[in-house]
């Protein structure tokens, strides 16, 4: 089997498009970073995505909003492979991984990455080989032949600048600043993180930046414990570096992650993390950064404890931005996910 030379590298998303969450811009990050570095790559994922994904990188959309059984959509799957003819076909996810190994045929190499943390990972167990994106995830999972990459980003540095400039909301100037990002979407508990806020009682302000179906709710809490001059919702924000570098400290209180790419973006501007104990956040912050559980009471705790002194929160975490600048780049997690194929290739 060639294992040397440029690669055809189909990945699968085969989320319904409703979002773009973690999942999708880690495969995103990597069709365009595959596709940099020679390969021949195809995108195959809902029409939704089809804007985020550019020449080179070969985009086909399928009815990804149908079920993972759709005989429909496993027809339109194994289509499209038989035209690609891929050496490795790389699903994202667990919907992903089902319909892979349910239509594979003659593709040398599958393999999947679990992105999140789920009761069972048994869709991966027909594949050549699977990837957890965090240690708990790749502990987790019984598939023989896991291997452990992290999330990666690029450094600052090699952005193509947007990155850094003026974001489109302005960065309010009270400090302390606790800065959270995501959906607002029950898991990521923002609701928590507001009542933990307002019970910690400190100067400053509270800013969470995104959309989602929960702003009605999380404003009316937030007239309702009368915090309207100290937290705010100004919706979603794409360019967050300039956020992060300006926040006394980012706040992760979801209750569960697969590995949070707020947290690697924050390490990456050095921003200081807190968290609750999520998956991932053990490898790069230490114990006293995450909260003893995801209750409002010890996220309260956290917020108090490490906001009262600042700049030793800042200090205590250089070891983690340099840890996040040498693990968690997009580099390394490509160069990786690169030598997992060529390896699984090679033991075809």
């Amino acid at each position: 089997m060639r294992v040397q030379g440029p690669l055809t590298v189909a990945l699968v998303i085969a989320t319904p498009g409703t979002g773009w969450g973690g999942m999708e811009k880690h495969t995103a990050d990597l069709a365009d970073a595959l596709s940099a570095k020679g390969h021949q790559v195809h995108v195959l994922a809902h029409p939704a995505y089809s804007e985020r994904f550019t020449t080179p990188v070969h985009f086909h959309p399928l009815p990804f909003r149908l079920g993972r059984r759709n005989l429909w959509l496993r027809h339109r799957l194994r289509q499209t492979l038989d035209f690609i003819h891929p050496d490795v076909l790389h699903a994202q996810g667990n919907k992903a991984a089902s319909l892979v190994t349910a239509v594979r045929r003659k593709v040398p190499v599958t393999l999947g990455t679990i992105h999140g943390t789920k009761s069972s990972h048994k869709d991966f167990d027909k594949l050549d080989g699977v990837i957890g994106v965090s240690r708990e995830i790749t502990d987790s999972a019984v598939h023989p032949n896991t291997r452990l990459i992290f999330n990666g980003l690029q450094p600052l540095e090699k952005t193509n600048g947007s990155a850094l400039q003026v974001p489109k909301i302005p960065i309010p100037a009270e400090r302390p600043l606790l800065l959270a990002a995501g959906r607002l979407e029950p898991v990521k508990q923002f609701d928590r993180l507001i009542r933990a806020w307002a019970q910690a009682d400190c100067e400053g302000k509270l800013v969470i930046l995104g959309a989602g179906s929960q702003r009605a709710q999380l404003n009316a809490l937030i007239r309702e414990l009368g915090a309207e001059d100290t937290v705010e919702l100004p919706g979603h924000e794409p360019r967050i570096f300039p956020w992060l570098q300006a926040a006394t400290a980012c706040i992760i209180s979801s209750s569960r992650e697969g590995f949070p790419y707020i947290m690697v973006e924050a390490l990456m501007a050095e921003s200081p993390v807190l968290s609750t104990p999520v998956s991932g956040v053990g490898d790069f912050l230490s114990q006293n950064c995450i909260a003893a559980s995801d209750s409002v009471e010890d996220i309260a705790t956290l917020i108090s404890t490490h906001l009262a002194q600042p700049d030793l929160l800042a200090a205590s975490q250089r070891q983690s931005f340099a840890w996040a600048r040498e693990q968690l780049s997009l580099e390394t997690m490509v160069s990786e996910t690169e030598a997992f194929y060529r390896e699984l290739l090679e033991n075809d």
